[in-house]
């Protein structure tokens, strides 16, 4: 284990409002895909409000653009719990709930560990990453950088 951890942020517009019908098989599911999070080997931390989730974190102050951001050991430990768990059946569904993404909607980056990411530094994370792509300051799955060299300070 390193000094480092792999932050991420992802966000969604949804359809419809999260206490709507047409949202249900989402909401219904968030206890159970953010149990299974917390049992996957590498998992650190996520963001969630007194409801044991981060639904009531909405960006721009709009509460059908909704955010997830966690902290994890590794790429590989958010990558099997992303695509090698149970969590790739509520995935694969995304689009029932949300709105197809116009623009970059995950990013990734290494936090010295133990921080607690804010979602104003996510934010500025994604902003990065959609005006000067993927770098070591901001990637994705699809093209991913090593934790930094030097120690974190």
């Amino acid at each position: 284990m390193t000094g480092w951890h792999l932050a991420q942020l992802n966000v969604g517009q949804l359809r419809a409002p999260i206490d709507h019908a047409d949202s249900a098989g989402f909401a219904d599911n968030l206890d159970p895909v953010n149990e299974l999070a917390e049992k996957t080997p590498g998992f650190v931390w996520r963001l969630q409000d007194d409801h044991g989730n981060a639904t009531s974190f909405s960006r721009d102050g709009d509460p059908l653009r909704i955010l997830n951001l966690s902290v994890w050991e590794s790429i590989e430990s958010l990558r099997d719990y992303t695509y090698r768990s149970g969590h790739v059946d509520f995935l694969r569904r995304r689009l029932e709930w949300f709105e197809p993404s116009d623009g970059a909607h995950l990013v990734l980056w290494w936090i010295p560990a133990g921080h607690e990411p804010t979602i104003a530094e996510a934010e500025a994370r994604l902003a990065r990453l959609t005006e000067d792509g993927p770098s070591r300051d901001a990637f994705t799955f699809m093209l991913t950088f090593p934790p930094p060299e030097e120690p974190p300070r």
